[in-house]
């Protein structure tokens, strides 16, 4: 199982100030710095768990995730469902692709694009990982209870459904944190 030390996080961090006070900026109570920060724990505690096992990075797991449960697929749709720039989704693809792990070929609608999917061994992989995500959720998740798990899956939706209603916020700043 997924045995994690507990290392200072910015989880008890007190919320920001109320509107309209005047507070100094501080980058630990920042949401989108928290929200990163959290993210990227998550995901360096899931890579420890398949990269050494089956050879992935965090993109190409990603890229296996989202064909593995919506495939085939476009690049253009991977990158739309996972959030990742493109060319970090043009290099996962093309190391699954080395690794046998995804056929690619050609769109029936549009011949300047191609349809991706896992191949057969890449399948065999994305089956073998399911239960080692599930497990990981399971223990991330574990200082939670059931209200507290749905409430979060809630508030989750919420914030990207909004995120998506707003479009593109760039300042030209790249990633929050």
């Amino acid at each position: 199982m997924f045995h994690m030390k507990r290392k200072s996080t910015v989880a008890d961090t007190p919320p920001p100030a109320a509107a309209g006070e005047a507070a100094p900026f501080r980058l630990e109570a920042f949401l989108p710095y928290r929200l990163s920060v959290t993210a990227n724990r998550m995901s360096r505690a899931f890579a420890r768990a398949y990269a050494e096992r089956f050879g992935l990075s965090i993109p190409e797991w990603r890229v296996m995730a989202v064909l593995g449960t919506g495939g085939p697929l476009t690049a253009a749709a991977i990158v739309e469902r996972t959030a990742m720039d493109k060319v970090k989704v043009s290099r996962a693809v093309a190391a699954l692709e080395a690794k046998g792990f995804v056929l690619r070929r050609p769109h029936p609608e549009d011949r300047r694009s191609a349809l991706l999917e896992l191949a057969e061994p890449g399948v065999a992989v994305f089956e073998a990982i399911v239960p080692l995500a599930r497990a990981l959720e399971a223990e991330l998740t574990a200082v939670l209870g059931p209200e507290d798990r749905a409430q979060l899956a809630q508030l989750l939706a919420r914030l990207d459904a909004h995120l998506s209603g707003l479009g593109d916020l760039s300042l030209d700043a790249g990633d929050p944190g």
